[in-house]
């Protein structure tokens, strides 16, 4: 690792290498100017281990959406395998997802540029009389640089109140969060496992573990329902988006997001194989109700819920695993990374997203944040792999030229 660099991204996901292969095509000379730093010192392993795990077979967005700045490059590079791109919308499996960002890593170049470590501390400090970042890792490694890029996940797995409230110890492995399972592997034949969730990680979660013969029960608090995308697909582009970014208030853009976002949903192809499982005596729709506590007794759960359906409560029933696809929050006040910053430039969070400026700077220092984070500026899709390209496309610009955009927020944005 180099002692000082020009500019240091902090995580190796599909959103960094969104913004890398970006900025190399708005101008090559930045090659030598910046760093990645990540846990597994190499590109995309954490979406690779999640997709795996899950055995996600195909990916929500369409082939469109993809980390290269040539919108048609994937349906190039896919010429070959018309057969890995699904219905409707041209849906590129995990394989080919995964085969083509290698070769958009080798075309750009980008092998070797990511480093191995867990960056702890986030501190500014003055180099030469001029603001710098020092950067801590894990391993008692520094590194300063000039300018910061989060391209960090920054979630927690949510946690509903009554697991929270479990007193009994139990073995680990029979309460877990999606973000900890791996369906590779496990051996559930014959068990009775309870999903907590509506949401696609639900779903894939069912079908892993009724095809190693399990007995699922699948919990929402609503009704199960699909649609293709987590957004409509009007905010991909101006349809939604203009009205988004006139949006004068920062609380009404964040109800905005939610509203778009709806919770979970599944795929309707996705629920159509649900339902078939049902059909078939696998599979059981818990709908409109929750959980109300969950005791473990002996080797197995029993788990009280309140229900406003027609079906009967899970007393009786000894439930061997319980999963929990109950998603993550997002809250940056929590994040150890941004304390300093935050200490010394205190700038409007709404419920938990940061106020950037239109660059995706934070107001006052040379740190951007892409990814979920930047929903207040970006939108509902943030998180997405069109995500990452719309925060390009404001990054950019100002990593070229570092005057762009430098003014701070007035004082006058709504809280």
């Amino acid at each position: 690792m180099p002692p000082s660099t020009d500019i240091a991204i902090i995580g190796a996901g599909p959103q960094a290498l969104t913004l890398v292969t970006h900025l190399l095509q708005k101008k090559a000379a930045m090659r030598d100017r910046f760093v990645v730093i990540d846990p597994a010192g190499e590109w995309l392993h954490q979406w690779h281990h999640q997709f795996g795990g899950l055995e996600i077979p195909h990916l929500r967005s369409p082939a469109v959406h993809h980390p290269d700045p040539n919108p048609h490059a994937l349906r190039t590079f896919a010429e070959g395998r018309p057969d890995e791109l699904f219905p409707p919308y041209a849906l590129p499996s995990t394989a080919l997802f995964r085969d083509f960002c290698d070769s958009v890593i080798q075309r750009w170049d980008l092998a070797d540029r990511v480093l191995g470590g867990t960056v702890q501390h986030l501190e500014l400090c003055q180099q030469r009389g001029r603001q710098r970042f020092r950067l801590s890792l894990a391993d008692g490694r520094q590194l300063v640089a000039r300018r910061v890029v989060l391209a960090i996940a920054g979630g927690t797995p949510q946690i509903p109140d009554w697991a929270r409230q479990i007193s009994q110890t139990y073995p680990s492995h029979r309460l877990r969060h999606s973000h900890h399972i791996d369906l590779r592997g496990l051996c559930l034949a014959g068990e009775r496992i309870l999903i907590v969730g509506s949401g696609l990680t639900s779903g894939h979660l069912a079908l892993g573990a009724t095809a190693r013969g399990a007995q699922v029960i699948m919990m929402a608090r609503r009704q199960f329902y699909a649609k293709l995308f987590d957004a409509e697909p009007g905010w991909l582009g101006p349809k939604y988006l203009k009205g988004f970014q006139a949006e004068p208030s920062w609380s009404q853009r964040w109800q905005m997001i939610q509203q778009a976002r709806n919770g979970g949903s599944v795929t309707p192809a996705m629920l159509l194989r649900l339902r078939r499982l049902e059909r078939q005596g696998q599979l059981t729709f818990y709908e409109q109700c929750q959980v109300q506590r969950a005791e473990w007794k002996g080797d197995a759960w029993q788990v009280h819920c309140l229900t406003g359906g027609e079906h009967g409560c899970l007393t009786h029933l000894p439930i061997d695993r319980i999963w929990l696809a109950t998603g993550s929050q997002l809250n940056v006040e929590h994040w150890p990374l941004l304390a300093d910053v935050r200490a010394n430039y205190p700038m409007a969070i709404i419920n938990g997203l940061p106020v950037l400026d239109h660059h995706l700077r934070w107001p006052g220092c040379n740190l951007w944040i892409m990814g979920r984070a930047a929903a207040l500026q970006l939108g509902p899709v943030a998180r997405n792999l069109f995500g990452g390209r719309l925060a390009s496309d404001r990054i950019v610009p100002a990593l070229v030229k570092p005057s762009l955009g430098q003014s701070r927020l007035a004082a006058s944005l709504t809280a």
